[in-house]
């Protein structure tokens, strides 16, 4: 194994802090005790029976190391590691550490925690590229606050709309106001941008982070943070030297050889994002497949749960059983509890494709969705040197706003292309993009899934971007398979239709409007 940070280059900004904070005391021998369990006729075999650092030949190094090459890798799934990570940049996060379904994070919001000046990555360069660079961030950051100032009107108007009653205290309610502006300008901070947050996976996770760590799209903030995790967990146990692997240098990955393959150095003439625009057909997220026969293989696999024929449960009774939460009051539970339940488990075999256009900070929360994956871009490969950037609603309704939005947007997509006729590489250029830059991609999801990410989307406290591509699912879903798309609900129309009370389960956060008795056809919201 090569050791993590030996003579590789360094950002110029602090350094990644990465602690763990919880993990199990032995871990790797409870790979061995797990792997053993499995043969074992005397019963459960303990962590404190295995036998590995006194004796490195041992049958229990020699089991391991033999259950890893053959691929049996459910044993060290067992054993998990908390981290806490700071001084890490959002678009390391959405690049690579939020990519897949095997985590847990919990992280700093930037739509309710003001962003303070300074806490931005900045790679390694040197000279005018580095006074470029400097200085577009300072801009971008002073543009982040003058924006939250000039959005104080329109967030003001759209909040009172909402909230009429509050306008009578505006003093009381001036915070919220001010996060609804906040949430807004967001939009101009680069990718950048630092974050801190809780991290907890399994040892195999950890083994294939750091097998893929120089990896597209941030390859060295990746070598040097999963590396200092890698120190830490081999600092807990050493024993996981036994079967960790160098990581795959890029060059040897498909994706780099492809890349250079058709694109090289150039940067992409931006035909690729028109074509797959023209295709969006005006949605932000488009249905583009889905099972034809999904509702009836539902009906059939509700009964089959139940043990009847079509002549005692027909197909419409066997979907609203399955989905109307005021015959199936397990949907309206607190717990998301469909997974376990037995008709429910029934929704994953009808399944749902949608080509989505999101900004980066949008799908840096629709990627927390892990059981609805998506195929998402080597970022580099989709972007011109055109400015190419999400605008929400409320940036339009304001002459000044918006002259000034698409003001930081051109200036940062020239910062960016400068850096890269300067020599600057993609990968350091791209931590100046805007939060606003777009992501295409295509995402799938069977019924049980996305029918738990609409329950938490379709909400309008849900982040704008998100909230609308949801509406444009279930709505489209609705018009194929009217059925099944009919129960797509927010939370509150689900708990209301269960029973459940409050209706809201959001307190002080209730949004404002009575969502449960909007029909999907007339949602529309500004903030």
């Amino acid at each position: 194994m090569t050791t993590p940070l030996v003579d590789q280059q360094r950002f110029l900004s602090p350094a990644p802090r990465v602690r763990l904070e919880k993990a199990f005391d032995t871990p790797f021998k409870n790979v061995v005790a797990t792997a053993r369990t499995c043969y074992s006729g005397k019963g459960i075999v303990s962590d404190d029976v295995v036998q590995l650092e006194m004796f490195p030949e041992s049958r229990d190094t020699q089991i391991v190391r033999g259950i890893y090459e053959a691929g049996h890798h459910t044993t060290f799934q067992h054993a998990q590691f908390q981290f806490t990570l700071d001084n890490v940049s959002r678009h390391f996060l959405w690049s690579f550490l939020h990519q897949h379904p095997f985590y847990n994070s919990e992280q700093v919001s930037q739509r309710y925690v003001t962003v303070k000046p300074g806490m931005v990555a900045v790679p390694p360069m040197e000279g005018a590229a580095l006074e470029l660079y400097t200085a577009t961030v300072e801009y971008q950051h002073a543009s982040y606050k003058e924006l939250i100032a000039l959005l104080g009107e329109p967030a003001a108007a759209a909040y009172y709309r909402r909230f009429p009653y509050r306008a009578k205290y505006p003093e009381k309610y001036a915070k919220d106001v001010r996060k609804k502006a906040q949430e807004i300008a967001r939009y101009v901070l680069p990718v950048g941008t630092f974050a801190y947050l809780y991290h907890t996976i399994s040892g195999l996770t950890l083994l294939r982070y750091w097998r893929l760590s120089e990896i597209f799209d941030t390859p060295l903030e990746q070598r040097i943070v999963i590396g200092e995790m890698v120190r830490e967990m081999l600092r807990h146990d050493p024993n996981y030297r036994i079967v960790l692997e160098d990581p795959i240098a890029l060059e040897e990955t498909p994706e780099y050889r492809l890349f250079m393959e058709y694109h090289g150095t150039a940067t992409p003439s931006g035909a690729f994002a028109d074509r797959f625009d023209a295709g969006l057909l005006g949605y932000t997220s488009r249905l583009v497949d889905y099972k034809v026969n999904a509702e009836a293989v539902l009906a059939e696999s509700v009964r089959e749960v139940l043990g009847l024929l079509p002549e005692q449960m027909s197909d419409d009774d066997a979907i609203e059983l399955a989905l109307n939460p005021a015959q199936n009051t397990i949907l309206g539970q607190n717990l998301t509890l469909t997974t376990h339940a037995k008709i429910t488990r029934a929704l994953h075999h009808p399944h749902y494709t949608f080509r989505r256009k999101l900004s980066h900070t949008a799908d840096s929360q629709d990627q927390r969705h892990r059981m609805t994956p998506a195929s998402r871009p080597i970022l580099a490969a989709q972007l011109s040197d055109d400015p190419d950037f999400i605008t929400p609603e409320i940036i339009t309704h304001s002459g000044a706003v918006h002259a000034k939005y698409v003001e930081v947007m051109e200036r940062s997509w020239e910062a960016v292309s400068r850096l890269k006729r300067m020599g600057v590489s993609s990968e350091f250029a791209h931590y100046l993009l805007p939060n606003a830059v777009s992501v295409r991609f295509t995402e799938s999801s069977d019924l049980l899934n996305l029918h738990h990410k609409h329950k938490m989307r379709l909400c309008y406290n849900a982040q704008e971007e998100i909230w609308r591509a949801s509406v444009d699912e279930a709505r489209q879903v609705r018009e194929v398979h009217p059925r099944i798309g009919r129960w797509l609900l927010p939370p509150c129309s689900v708990r209301n239709l269960a029973g459940t009370r409050p209706i809201c389960p959001e307190g002080e956060r209730f949004c404002g409007e009575k969502v449960w008795k909007i029909d999907l056809s007339r949602y529309e919201r500004i903030i």
